[in-house]
């Protein structure tokens, strides 16, 4: 299966009545652990708006709303969607692209993605949304599966992948066809470096971040520029790579 966007999106909603079950049971409970670390790594305060991209059925938005924030989950599955306004009225939900985010310039104080960017087909673009509707000085926080270091730990937990894990969906998932795609999408991200070199290219500093579960998870994070001259040579940079280079006159003979 490709990455194409609305593929994705119907996948997803097939899945979204069980999804969190599905996912407690194959992270072996790791998952809570993930997200109280992705939470802290935000580090929402009272009244700080915050956006949280493939949201799911809202378990993270949930969790970071707690803090008082003000947050938006943001989903591209309609599915997903109507699965957490049923769990959390309480928050806004949003269908929307992660590409294409609908929201203005300089909007949020913090914006959030885990376990999504990998599903996103231009996550490098995806970026530079995050970048575009952060404030000066606001953070992104990236929870993604990764790569773990070690060779013993990477080489087991590619066995999980391709031989523990499609035995474990069968039982518990409606769309077991659903998490071999996942499955596949986790085998062919990144590393963690690549990431980083990602994030810093779609202007973000102080990027930096931190293994979860010996690697199977790294938690990215970074900042937009508060610094004005900064902002402004990320614009120009930006500006240069898509503008088409012109092609030399053609000289009479």
């Amino acid at each position: 299966m490709s990455k194409e966007p609305s593929e994705v999106a119907n996948m997803f909603d097939d899945v979204a009545h069980r999804y969190d079950r599905t996912n407690a049971v194959l992270s072996v409970g790791n998952a809570a652990l993930w997200r109280i670390a992705t939470v802290k790594a935000i580090d929402p305060k009272p009244g700080e708006r915050v956006l949280d991209i493939a949201a799911g059925t809202g378990t993270s938005a949930a969790a970071i709303a707690k803090s008082g924030a003000d947050v938006v989950a943001l989903d591209f599955s309609r599915g997903m969607v109507d699965e957490g306004k049923r769990r959390h009225p309480e928050i806004e939900f949003i269908e929307g692209n992660a590409e294409e985010l609908p929201f203005a310039d300089d909007t949020f104080d913090a914006v959030t993605i885990s376990f999504g960017l990998r599903n996103v087909q231009h996550p490098k673009t995806a970026l530079d949304e995050m970048y575009r509707v952060l404030k000066p000085g606001g953070r992104v926080i990236i929870c993604e599966f990764s790569k773990p270091p070690v060779a013993i730990v990477r080489a087991s937990y590619t066995a999980y992948l391709k031989w523990i894990m499609p035995m474990v969906v069968n039982v518990t998932s409606s769309n077991s066809p659903a998490y071999g795609y996942l499955a596949e999408s986790i085998a062919n991200w990144p590393d963690q470096g690549t990431l980083s070199q990602w994030i810093r290219a779609a202007g973000f500093t102080r990027v930096a971040y931190r293994n979860l579960t010996v690697g199977v998870v790294a938690l990215h994070r970074g900042r937009k520029p508060a610094d004005a001259k900064i902002r402004e040579s990320v614009a120009k940079r930006r500006n240069a790579l898509r503008t088409p280079p012109t092609r030399p006159t053609e000289q009479a003979t």
